[in-house]
């Protein structure tokens, strides 16, 4: 510990030795764990070089991490975890007339994308973590993805990489000629030794010969079994064709273990053809579907995935997915989507005709339906999210990842599947089938319980069969997913022991002490040790308030996570989950870094302990309950139901403070204020009383406070209802907490609207529990949650929907209720009969019964910013489609994630500035570039409070710009 601290006394950047961050790092997507001594955030070359020579000198391991969505066990390890994916984010350079450019490792593949397309170029290969995962691990596992049979994989695109060697030195790695070849084996250092090595083991015609015997086809382009030295014998230096020598191509698939990667040149290509359209072809049997694969691949596809049953059913699970499988028609066994691109429409259909053709003379398919337009896009999304889906399985039987990564020629592939059905056969496995099928790499699962021995035992013995069945049919046991762990060990089956032992070799050349990512490639971890959880553990018993048997209990609503890392997109991609992560790029911010701390911290806790754990205070500090990870996780992973339960039982344990009881009852501190209005709102205006009131409670001193009112809802509605006595459906318009004592000018606006459009009003008055729920207050909600059911039956028994006008109100009746009441029949059917305002009105549009006719001609500019739990627990188009029911209404809705408010959250002193960067990512410049007429809507009344501090707009909620837009 004492050189760890000297070590971090050198370091520009960050050197972590704590017990959460070394717990959040001992796990990636894969199904290993191991507790490293540290973890490193360097901010330079010269951190990392310090790194390396500390390292060397300690005789300790560096293990290299991007994103950490490795499903191999490569960013697993117990030396120094080095992650370069906060601060190594630059792209450096850009040639587009050579059609390269420079970046480093932690540049995310779709945002170095974004920056290329106005060039129009881009990067081709394409995982499916193409949305968080960074060049740098691209080049360690040598990545293809979807369209690597058009462009090929990472190792085709490497130009040069700049790297640190394990002697400290800089080094890069470039195409040579045979001049500048002998040159680097004159050198007098490490590099040259590394030169001089290599050409006197590959100029060796017995080795020559071995490696071309032993290794994988050459015809299969996703090769990445051990060292790729089979490329390097294309060089005229070992009398192959190219003219060059480039290390990048030995390097590319190294996964860490030579060189420490600081700067990465590539090659880009053009952007694809503009037209393109997707033919989806349904098959009722796997074998059918193989069957096709060959004859369609004729037809110079961008793309030819394979999705089977298991891993379609679990989309219908998923609440982002479950919308994206609008063209699979029936049941399918499986389906092939199939990507076609043309410069032209009627070239397009052309190749879809001839495409068409050759899919009906084989008679395999049942329905073949063609995508155009941005369809494709939601077909390929669903492909993606497969890996993710799979954590969608409820329990401890899981799609494990050890035979997944299997690559053989593509007219190998449909034998090679029957052996393999007929090994799993035997095993009695059903296991799953999905991916690249174009490419002869279908992504194989078997289900198994890596809790208990004997599915431990089966985890090798199946993928030692499989190994050996691959090895048959000269293929690539890993085809782009690396070795890492699981597969290292089968490297001397799979190209040979002589070939092994020179792998070994050139090991020791580059890296003498084996400091470079120890137990990958060579000198293997076993593959069954080290494992995520304890064999044959008794579980766990963990009694909570909050109901959640949908996974079988806490913990596995937890472990549900399996690390794919969707959560660690930023806030240049879609979707707003994690909003503190996109401001603080911590791995604690993240669901995953949630649920793994989680998951480690119950088990290791003792019985009466298990939340009283100051590590899970601080990954739930920064979480702002938004729920986007509960519908935009794969596997569902729903943290702010755990961050709740999390909460309360942390406070029945440690106590409540002042603060968070005062936000709890805040609804009951609102009623009181209310009655004196005017005083309160007087005291809440005041600079020096108000800062007073927020200094002793803990409340930033740049937030202003809500003011509270009050008004007879009852009243008021008599009132409209005389005015206005058209009578047609009943409805009850729900006034919320934040309504009755906050927001009353809205509640008004929500009855006229209502009254005004002919709807029979009735008034339901009750608090949600939102924010005891935020606050762990389980008790009081589970309280209120009772005795609002009773409440909202009635109605259900009447046919009568409910509305709501607060998102975090309303939806708490779809959501935390179902874990609050033991009655969950009653609850879904209450579920399904309450709406957002915006749901109920655009179901009439829909139907018909709303118009345009009733509202005005005047031409108004329109922005929409929709609450975070809107986004996870309905949708933001029933907002849009509303406020378009003026004919002149322009209305677009502002891609942004979360506000940044979040109830209490944004209130909270050590939480404002987290609270106000998440607001500057997207939201605030995106309201300051609106023209000064431009109506902002917010249907939050947090969001409308955020928008006001944080950009001096005032907002308005969708139900009140439709209000002013009626006609009499």
């Amino acid at each position: 510990m004492e050189n760890m601290n000297a070590l971090r006394q050198e370091l520009a950047g960050d050197l972590l030795t704590d017990n959460l961050s070394t717990t959040l790092y001992a796990t990636d997507a894969s199904v290993y764990r191991k507790i490293p001594k540290a973890v490193a955030f360097p901010r330079n070359v010269g951190d990392i070089k310090k790194i390396v020579e500390f390292a060397s000198k300690n005789n300790m391991g560096l293990i290299p991490r991007t994103a950490g969505t490795s499903l191999a066990g490569q960013c697993v390890g117990d030396g120094i975890v080095v992650d370069v994916s906060k601060h190594f984010t630059q792209i450096i350079d850009l040639d587009v007339a050579n059609k390269r450019v420079t970046i480093q490792p932690g540049v995310i593949r779709d945002e170095l994308n974004q920056y290329l397309e106005p060039h129009g170029l881009f990067f081709g290969p394409n995982t499916s973590t193409s949305n968080r995962c960074m060049l740098g691990g691209m080049v360690g596992n040598n990545s293809s993805g979807t369209t690597s049979i058009q462009y090929g994989v990472t190792r085709d695109k490497v130009i040069s990489l700049k790297t640190i060697l394990s002697d400290g030195s800089e080094v890069e790695f470039k195409p040579l000629s045979k001049k500048e070849f002998q040159e680097k084996i004159a050198l007098d250092s490490l590099e040259g030794k590394i030169y001089k090595d290599l050409f006197n083991e590959l100029s060796n015609k017995e080795i020559q010969e071995e490696i071309k015997n032993e290794f994988p086809k050459t015809e299969i382009h996703r090769r990445n079994t051990g060292y790729a030295i089979d490329e390097l014998l294309k060089s005229s230096i070992f009398d192959g064709p190219e003219e060059t020598f480039n290390y990048c191509n030995l390097l590319t698939g190294s996964e860490g273990t030579l060189a420490f990667t600081t700067e990465i040149t590539v090659h880009l290509d053009e952007i694809p053809p503009k037209y393109s359209a997707m033919v989806v072809t349904h098959y009722t049997t796997l074998e059918d579907c193989l069957s096709d694969v060959v004859p369609v691949m004729d037809h110079g596809l961008h793309l030819c995935e394979m999705m089977d049953k298991v891993i379609l059913d679990c989309t219908k699970n998923n609440k982002t997915q479950l919308k994206n499988r609008f063209f699979v028609e029936g049941d399918p066994a499986a389906l092939l989507m199939l990507e076609l691109k043309a410069d032209s429409e009627e070239e397009l259909q052309n190749e879809i005709k001839k495409l068409i053709a050759t899919i009906k003379a084989s008679g395999l398919s049942y329905a073949n339906p063609i995508l155009y337009g941005g369809d494709i896009a939601k077909a390929v999304e669903l492909r993606k999210a497969g890996l993710g889906l799979l954590g969608n399985i409820v329990g401890d039987m899981k799609a494990v990842a050890c035979i997944e990564d299997t690559a053989v020629a593509l007219e190998d592939l449909k034998d090679f599947i029957a052996e393999f059905s007929e090994i799993m056969k035997g095993y009695k496995q059903n296991a799953v089938y999905y991916a690249h099928a174009g490419a002869g790499e279908l992504h194989l699962r078997p289900i198994l319980n890596l809790k208990k021995s004997k599915d431990v035992a089966l985890f090798r013995s199946i993928t030692t069969d499989v190994a050996k069945l691959t090895k048959k049919y000269r293929g690539s046991f890993s085809g782009e997913h690396g070795d890492g762990i699981v597969r290292a060990e089968f490297i001397p089956l799979m190209i040979g022991e002589k070939n092994y032992e020179l792998l070994k070799r050139i090991k020791a050349s580059f890296d003498p002490k084996g400091i470079f990512n120890p137990g990958k490639i060579v000198d293997a971890f076993p593959m069954d040790e080290s494992l995520r959880y304890e064999i044959d553990r008794d579980e766990p018993e963990i009694i909570t308030l909050m109901d959640f048997s949908d996974s079988e209990g806490i913990l596995k609503a937890a472990e549900k996570c399996n690390g794919s890392g969707d959560c660690r997109k930023t806030h240049h991609a879609k979707g707003g989950m994690c909003p503190s992560y996109h401001a603080t790029k911590n791995e604690k911010d993240t669901t995953r870094g949630r649920a793994n701390a989680f998951r480690e911290f119950l088990t290791t806790g003792g019985a009466s302990d298990r939340f009283n754990q100051s590590e899970l205070k601080e990954v739930f500090d920064l979480c702002l309950s938004c729920k986007a990870c509960a519908s935009e996780c794969p596997s569902n992973v729903d943290i702010a139901s755990l961050k709740a339960e999390f909460l309360y039982q942390y406070q029945e344990q440690n106590g409540y403070s002042l603060r968070s009881k005062l936000f709890a009852y805040n609804t009951k501190l609102n009623k009181i204020g209310s009655k004196v209005a005017w005083l309160t709102n007087a005291v809440y205006g005041s600079e020096w009383l108000s800062g007073l009131l927020k200094q002793s409670v803990g409340v930033a001193k740049e937030r202003s406070m809500p003011k509270v009112s009050s008004f007879n809802f009852n009243k008021h509605l008599q009132k409209v209802k005389l005015q206005d006595n058209k009578i047609n459906n009943k409805v009850v318009l729900y006034i919320d907490e934040f309504t009755h004592y906050m927001d009353t000018d809205l509640g008004k606006d929500a009855i006229e609207l209502l009254t005004r459009l002919g709807y029979d009003v009735q008034l339901f008055y009750a608090e949600s529990g939102r924010t005891y729920l935020s606050k762990g207050f389980l008790k009081q909600a589970k309280k209120l949650a009772l005795d609002n059911v009773k409440e909202l039956k009635v109605f259900l028994a009447q046919d009568t929907p409910v509305l709501g006008i607060e998102p975090s109100a309303i939806l708490s009746f779809r959501d935390e209720y179902k874990r609050l009441v033991p009655d969950q029949e009653g609850v879904k059917a209450i579920a399904d009969n309450v709406f957002l305002i915006e749901e109920f009105l655009a179901k009439e549009i829909e139907k018909g019964l709303l118009t345009s006719d009733r509202f005005t001609k005047e031409a108004k500019t329109i922005k929409i910013h929709n609450h975070c739990h809107q986004k996870a627990l309905s949708n933001q188009k029933v907002t849009f489609d509303i406020l378009n029911l003026p004919e002149n209404y322009s209305v677009t809705i502002i891609s942004s994630g979360c506000c940044g408010m979040a109830g209490s959250f944004g209130y909270e002193k050590e939480h404002y500035d987290v609270s106000m960067q998440i607001g500057e990512l997207k939201l605030f410049p995106a309201i300051r570039m609106s023209g000064e007429t431009t109506i902002i809507s917010a249907n939050g009344t947090s969001c409308r409070h955020q928008i006001k501090d944080g950009t001096d707009r005032d907002a308005m909620h969708p139900i009140t710009i439709l209000k002013n837009a009626l006609v009499n």
